[in-house]
């Protein structure tokens, strides 16, 4: 059984125990979230494909921490003029675990 979720404009797979990473969400640590944004179902009976959300469809997860991802290297260039600019930057990330998923018809 999984879910597929939206979280901050990205897509995410979400099964019960997992672990996922993604944008950054202003919940504190260590409280439960229902993320009732679920795009598709699929359980054993079949598959439920949302136009846009399944209806009766919820994920609950645990905040684990807030954290910073890898570091980007953003490098601009321009030929023959000495110009050369290399700055980073590092997103700011949720990491949740999957408690749940729940599905009423």
């Amino acid at each position: 059984m999984y879910a597929i979720i939206r979280s901050g404009n990205r897509q995410y797979r979400a099964e019960v125990g997992s672990v996922l990473d993604v944008e950054r969400l202003a919940e504190p640590v260590d409280r439960q979230i229902l993320i009732d944004d679920v795009l598709l179902y699929r359980d054993d009976e079949g598959t439920h494909i949302g136009q846009p959300n399944v209806p009766g469809a919820r994920v609950l997860a645990t905040v684990l921490e807030q954290r910073r991802g890898r570091k980007v290297i953003v490098l601009k260039y321009r030929q023959r003029t000495s110009y050369r600019r290399k700055s980073g930057h590092r997103q700011y990330m949720t990491r949740l675990r999957i408690d749940e998923i729940q599905f009423a018809p």
